[in-house]
């Protein structure tokens, strides 16, 4: 158990992090002033509601995941192509290198809770198997729904490159990943991988495996260019200001992988309510873009098909296009677009 909390702060790593802009007072902050609103008494009802509470609040039956055509998602493209595996997970294929954001593929999202947050599909762990080699890992951040300790250890074989926010890096090589083939990314840091501008940028959320270290790694989001697309992926956070201007330093963007869901009135200000998505979306200039943060943990207490259906609705009012893509299935930003409802038939 003690294991998924990762890497330890050491004195030397503390030195470094207060390097960043961003590090405040002994840990790392958001640019606007960000919390939950309920205290430890709220927790025990919240935490009966989160784990028993009855509805649509999970799929009637395992969701399943299109097995992945290794030779369709190699074969030579113009255009990103991306897979999405459910939650935060993405496989993508840009430049002929392929990328994988947020290897979450454990079975928990909740491995040190008492209660546990199961997965909504089965035998995910498998699926590392049929990956092929990966030019590029990148982590948004260390919470437990995005970075898993099984997870790594079955990637290591097949990861060449790591990009993660700043202080994450400490978790992989705790679990073994050789710390040469580490590059830590603080908020508007930018690099060329293979071709490729990746840019790392601000979210308002937090971080933590542990009692002890909220907050002691950073959080954000990453922008892909190529010479000819562009893709943003928003990572985790409550709406603000700082769309905007990723929009105006960053865009326009062709696409964009936009969080939605396990969102919640009392920690409104750590994840997007679906018109808040859809308005980030806009802010952000994104002509495109598909829900994630969904259709793989019950980390809230909405029906588990709600931030999409929301999603689609404001989507719709609000005149910002949209696709939805099934889980495993393979798309490229030249595709048509989908817009049928596959879930319907499982809730």
């Amino acid at each position: 158990m003690f294991k998924q909390f990762g890497g330890k702060i050491t004195p030397q790593l503390k030195k470094r992090y207060a390097q960043s802009p961003n590090w405040k007072d002994g840990k790392f902050e958001n640019s606007m002033e960000t919390g939950m609103d309920f205290s430890f008494k709220d927790l025990p009802g919240m935490l009966y509601k989160l784990f028993f509470q009855k509805g649509n609040t999970l799929p009637n039956e395992d969701l399943a995941i299109l097995p992945l055509d290794v030779e369709a998602f190699l074969e030579p493209s113009k255009s990103i192509k991306y897979v999405w595996y459910g939650h935060g997970v993405f496989l993508m294929r840009v430049n002929g290198r392929t990328l994988l954001i947020d290897p979450m593929f454990g079975p928990d999202a909740a491995p040190i809770s008492p209660f546990g947050s199961k997965r909504f599909s089965k035998n995910t762990l498998d699926l590392i198997d049929t990956l092929p080699p990966i030019d590029l890992m990148l982590l948004t951040h260390d919470h437990y729904d995005h970075l898993d300790l099984t997870s790594i250890q079955k990637l290591i074989p097949k990861i060449k490159n790591c990009y993660v926010a700043l202080g994450a890096g400490r978790h992989l090589e705790a679990w073994g990943v050789d710390a040469g083939d580490i590059t830590e990314f603080d908020w508007w840091d930018s690099t060329n991988f293979e071709g490729i501008e990746i840019t790392f940028t601000p979210s308002r959320h937090f971080s933590g495996r542990g009692l002890g270290d909220r907050a002691k790694s950073l959080w954000g989001g990453w922008v892909f260019k190529t010479k000819t697309e562009s893709l943003y992926l928003t990572g985790d956070g409550g709406y603000g200001p700082h769309f905007k201007e990723i929009g105006e330093r960053l865009g326009p963007f062709d696409f964009g992988f936009i969080e939605c869901g396990q969102y919640g009135e009392k920690w409104r200000q750590i994840h997007m309510f679906p018109d808040e998505s859809i308005t980030a979306a806009q802010d952000a200039q994104i002509k495109t873009g598909m829900p994630y943060h969904w259709a793989g943990f019950k980390l809230a207490l909405h029906d588990w098909t709600e931030p999409a259906e929301e999603f689609v609705k404001y989507a719709t009012q609000m005149g910002f296009d949209y696709t939805l893509p099934g889980l495993g299935e393979l798309n490229s930003l030249q595709d048509s677009l989908n817009k049928q409802k596959w879930w319907i038939a499982l809730s």
